[in-house]
């Protein structure tokens, strides 16, 4: 292990010891307070372009292996932890997570106060940040931390959605067919966790995942039973060709939106979203079902939210270009919407990740409530 040094964008500095891959990178510092699921994390499209701080103390205890990982490779920028464990503790283990840190070219750094920094990213909001094993010197490393772009205005969606299409079926397996017609989905790829899929297959439903700048056009054209625009990374307002596919897709075929997916259909309805100032990330966020009142423990990671004043309403039904839509869910900690129901034409979406991987399983309704739209 070589020394490292994380520097804060207001200057706030850290040293600690590298693990993983040696070097330097950048990017948006943010908080997991996720006790568990650090693979899921690490491999989540949603992560591009951020350096993850986990709140708990010690990451990486029962290692890796190769049915966790929610896409094909790393996606965070960094990593930083207080101690990151040097041995695997379970029989599921084939790795660690400084192989994979290494062997995916991405800077870990541990033996700092996670705790310091958490508060700090509270108190100041997320910000951007550099890590390095070449660079020692924080006023160096400062300069170059605030020559490099922000979260806000970034479309990242393009850098990470897939080439070219395939069969959910090919990753997952086929849709259970048990629950009746097997319903065929486009799943508009913006980031997409490979958890959705299985959520999707076990609700009957079978997806053909599409790049993220695929026509709306095209898709209604080939028949598809409804669409989902999935989770992440980036600031939904600068992704305007996701923001043009479910305007054109509202009203022609039932449409689930998740996390980013749900943001770019507030957008699409004529709403607002805006920057957090810290955001929610991890496993243990309660959210209201304004409908029923029931409270479920939700799985988070964004960064913006859907602004619930960015249209005209009347208490919790907002009067949009697509006709009422009522806002559906909230996240009992800042109050901030969480879900939507469209009342007029067949949509619905939530902030959270109702997959849950990693994270508690009270949100998998929804993919039935899904289901049950395309049966309607």
């Amino acid at each position: 292990m070589i020394d490292a040094l994380l520097v804060l964008e207001d200057g706030t500095s850290f040293r600690g010891r590298s693990f993983g891959a040696a070097g330097e990178t950048f990017g948006e510092a943010v908080f997991n307070t996720g006790m568990t699921g650090y693979q899921e994390v690490l491999t989540d499209p949603s992560y591009t372009g951020q350096v993850v701080a986990m709140t708990a103390p010690h990451q990486g205890n029962y290692g890796t292996n190769a049915e966790d990982p929610e896409s094909t490779r790393v996606r965070v920028a960094g990593f930083a932890v207080r101690e990151a464990s040097r041995r695997a503790s379970s029989w599921r283990a084939t790795r660690t997570v400084r192989d994979d840190l290494a062997d995916a070219g991405v800077i870990g750094i541990e033996g700092i106060d996670t705790r310091r920094l958490t508060l700090r990213l509270r108190e100041r909001g997320a910000m951007r940040c550099g890590i390095s094993t070449l660079d020692d010197d924080v006023a160096s490393l400062l300069r170059r931390v605030r020559e490099q772009p922000g979260m806000q205005d970034a479309d990242l969606a393009h850098s990470v959605t897939v080439a070219e299409r395939y069969d959910a079926a090919s990753v997952v397996g086929p849709a259970d067919a048990s629950l009746g017609p097997v319903f065929r989905v486009a799943v508009v790829d913006f980031g997409l966790k490979r958890s959705i899929l299985r959520r999707l297959a076990a609700a009957g439903i079978e997806g053909t995942v599409v790049p993220a700048r695929t026509p709306a056009a095209e898709l209604i054209a080939e028949g598809f039973d409804g669409a989902f625009l999935s989770n992440g990374p980036g600031d939904p307002a600068a992704t305007t060709y996701g923001v043009e596919a479910a305007r054109a897709l509202l009203g022609q075929v039932p449409v689930l939106g998740i996390c980013l997916g749900h943001q770019l259909l507030g957008l699409a309805l004529g709403g607002r979203t805006f920057k957090m100032k810290f955001g929610h990330r991890g496993l243990n966020q309660p959210v209201r079902d304004a409908r029923t009142g029931r409270v479920e423990i939700t799985s988070h990671n964004h960064g913006f939210a859907v602004d619930q004043d960015g249209w005209a309403r009347r208490g919790d039904v907002a009067e949009t270009p697509f006709g009422r839509v009522e806002l559906s869910h909230w996240n009992l900690n800042d109050g901030t919407l969480e879900g939507m129901r469209c009342l007029d034409v067949p949509a619905i979406s939530v902030q959270y990740h109702p997959e849950a991987a990693p994270g508690p399983h009270d949100s998998r309704y929804l993919f039935a409530e899904f289901r049950e739209l395309m049966r309607a």
